[in-house]
């Protein structure tokens, strides 16, 4: 039996009402957990995020914190263990073989930071990029691929094999192949990574014309901070949590402000920046006060004497 109007507008409030609501990207507690040499190693342990359809966002965090997991997780490339992972709709922890060797043709682009994983060396720029729409048997691919190609503007390199083009020149047809197929996400790991800083630019140019020409949603894994100063908003991940998020605005004279705000999660969790809590000692207890516009936060009088 078919469900009513009323039924199915109920769902729909429901689903917008649950965490996330309808955004792009909506991890929910997620948590992903892996054997290496016999050793069990959470790498996220119990993650939020969100992220709407068409933003620009990086995400920085130390080596071991998390962040090429979550990017393993949103690529359909790692099933996550537990928790809540929904991209464009689709629940990245019911998928099936099927339908997620097609999320990985048709809904998510990825980028490598090592020139050599994006583009096949006997192959020309041109063919590179064709390549994804010949796998989906999608038509009008050589017109498709020089229109990508023009827009990121390394149309010059068409004709050329990888050894033919410059780091920057083939990162950015790593782009092209990416977005080859029309996803609705690109994702980038590192892609300036083995950059130098005017070559960077341009491929985070490059980038940046994809989400807004294209409305592609685009998120990058870097340590670069010339890429994360370039975004509106960067989120910090620390031992598999969201621990800060910076965001950037223009403001009446042009400047770009920057404000970091620490992530409070769903149970009321929060990470302190570890340089406040060296600062001030702070350990395995602090003491709580609430106010009536903050929320106080001071080490312990033991931490406290500790001092003196």
């Amino acid at each position: 039996m078919n469900p009513t109007l009323s039924e199915l507008e109920a769902r729909a409030a429901r689903k917008k009402a649950a965490f996330g609501g309808d955004a792009h990207i909506v991890c929910d507690n997620l948590v992903r957990i892996y054997k290496t040499e016999g050793v069990e190693v959470v790498a996220l342990q119990g993650l939020d995020l969100v992220i709407d359809e068409g933003e620009l966002v990086a995400i920085v965090g130390a080596s071991g914190s998390g962040k090429s997991t979550l990017l393993n997780v949103l690529s359909g490339l790692d099933v996550p263990t537990a928790g809540v992972a929904r991209v464009a709709g689709m629940d990245l922890l019911s998928m099936t073989p099927r339908d997620r060797l097609r999320y990985r043709r048709s809904v998510v682009g990825f980028l490598w930071q090592q020139t050599a994983r994006n583009l096949l060396p006997y192959l020309t720029a041109r063919e590179n990029v064709e390549l994804p729409m010949r796998l989906a048997g999608a038509a009008s691919r050589k017109g498709r691929a020089m229109e990508l190609l023009e827009l990121l503007g390394v149309d010059s390199c068409a004709n050329r094999k990888a050894t033919e083009m410059s780091g920057g020149e083939q990162q950015r047809v790593a782009i092209a192949v990416a977005l080859a197929n029309s996803p609705q996400l690109v994702l980038a790991d590192e892609p300036t990574g083995e950059l130098d800083s005017e070559t960077s630019e341009l491929v985070f140019q490059a980038l940046r014309t994809a989400n807004r020409e294209l409305r592609v949603t685009v998120v990058v894994v870097t340590h670069d901070p010339l890429v994360s100063e370039q975004v509106d908003r960067t989120v910090g991940i620390r031992d598999g949590r969201t621990s800060s998020e910076t965001l950037r605005r223009e403001d009446a004279e042009g400047r770009i402000i920057a404000e970091e705000y620490a992530v409070l999660d769903r149970v009321g969790r929060l990470q302190l920046p570890r340089d406040f809590m060296n600062a001030l000692r702070m350990e395995r207890r602090v003491r709580l006060e609430l106010e009536s516009d903050h929320i106080g936060v001071w080490p312990t009088r033991e931490e406290s004497s500790d001092e003196q």
